[in-house]
């Protein structure tokens, strides 16, 4: 007992020190008694994301980096066209890059049935070569402004498992119900006046404890990033979680460039006494980044990490587990474009049931993935060796 004590009071320090790093920012607000619900396959997310739609009354928001025009995309459509002919107010912000393969018959259909949309960064010289390059990789929801739904799906066939096998994607999302989802809100609309050009300050967001009734027992805090902060949020945030952890670190990304920050956070927590186990991808939508993840293997597998690629289908889910109680998930993966140059939005859920969820799944996909070995790490050939090293002088554009 006493040496669990010690622990704690390690990691409260650290905790404290690692803060002070984020004191530039306004620090993330407490919501507390917040409902949360883990969906754990693409199927389950999407039939409990409809018929949320179908219960709005007034207002839903919707922001996604991608949008696919097939079997999921239509019935999005459906839906959201189904909203605003019986009065509610739909709004829709999508990343024009990362809908590129999208018909632009589809998003005209949208607006012909009333549905305000918003393109996310079309390209224009105006806002210099700079912007060019950002990203909004959200995968958000709100309805009413009572319920949202985050992490990692966007909206497409592949997500729902409708797809052929070992392409389909292994992918986690969430739902918030409480004060929490104000503050997504307040996100959104921030974004949404921002890319019309109407941008106000940024106003920080307060803790409104006797707003609305309790939902249920989850302290959350909505960690919002974007390439207007000076120093990244989501990195940061994974840092001082990393470097809370007094026992079990699992982390789950299929985007891995960490940068050595976050290596060098990983490999202390290791030297610390805590159990690290990370969950990658054997296959993948971008394969450079395989290439460029499989870098970093040696030097992790050296310091006790250990690794584990999964196969049978392409992991798409972005989720961080410390000490089976504060879960960090949404849309970030561990990756130079997601700490730099995308928006993202990612959750700190701090509830132990939610948590238990997040680790036994964790574990049985850990259990039928494939273990990297350091020996056998070692002896990947010279033209692999080569091509990793070309691959990480542009890691960072990736």
């Amino acid at each position: 007992m006493g040496h669990k004590h010690s622990k704690h009071k390690k990691r409260l320090s650290r905790i404290v020190r690692l803060l002070g790093r984020l004191r530039p920012f306004a620090l993330p607000v407490t919501h507390r008694h917040n409902g949360v619900e883990l969906f754990q396959e693409g199927q389950q997310f999407f039939k409990s994301l409809f018929d949320a739609i179908r219960s709005a009354e007034q207002t839903l928001l919707l922001e996604y980096y991608l949008i696919h025009d097939d079997h999921v995309g239509a019935e999005l459509a459906l839906e959201l066209g189904a909203a605003a002919s019986r009065g509610v107010r739909v709004k829709l912000i999508y990343d024009y890059i990362g809908c590129l393969d999208t018909p632009s018959s589809y998003f005209k259909g949208l607006a012909r049935q009333g549905i305000k949309l918003l393109p996310f960064n079309i390209p224009s010289f105006k806002r210099g070569v700079y912007w060019f390059d950002k990203r909004d990789h959200r995968k958000m929801t709100i309805i009413d402004g009572r319920l949202a739904f985050l992490g990692g799906f966007n909206i497409g066939d592949e997500y729902a498992g409708y797809v052929a096998g070992k392409q389909n994607f292994r992918d986690l999302g969430f739902s918030i119900r409480g004060a929490a989802v104000g503050e997504l809100e307040a996100i959104f609309h921030e974004t949404w006046d921002c890319e019309r050009g109407k941008c106000d300050r940024y106003r920080a967001v307060e803790e409104q404890p006797h707003a609305g009734s309790k939902q249920g027992n989850a302290a959350v805090n909505i960690i919002s990033g974007g390439p207007h902060q000076r120093r990244s949020i989501i990195r940061e945030a994974f840092l001082v979680n990393i470097a809370s952890a007094a026992e079990e670190i699992l982390i789950a990304t299929p985007y891995f460039v960490p940068g050595p920050r976050i290596i060098r956070s990983l490999l202390r927590a290791v030297r610390r006494g805590v159990r690290v186990k990370l969950l990658l991808p054997a296959r993948s939508d971008v394969p450079l980044f395989l290439l460029l993840g499989r870098s970093s293997y040696a030097t992790l597998l050296r310091g006790g990490v250990e690794i584990f690629e999964l196969d049978r289908e392409i992991l798409h889910a972005k989720v961080m587990l410390i000490d089976e109680e504060r879960t960090v998930i949404g849309s970030a993966n561990l990756d130079q474009r997601s700490f730099h140059r995308n928006y993202e939005i990612n959750c700190l859920v701090n509830n132990v049931p939610f948590g238990g969820q997040i680790r036994t799944l964790l574990m049985a996909e850990i259990t039928m993935a494939h273990p990297v070995e350091l020996d056998v790490h070692e002896r990947r050939g010279p033209m692999v060796r080569m091509m990793e090293r070309v691959i990480s002088l542009f890691g960072w554009f990736l």
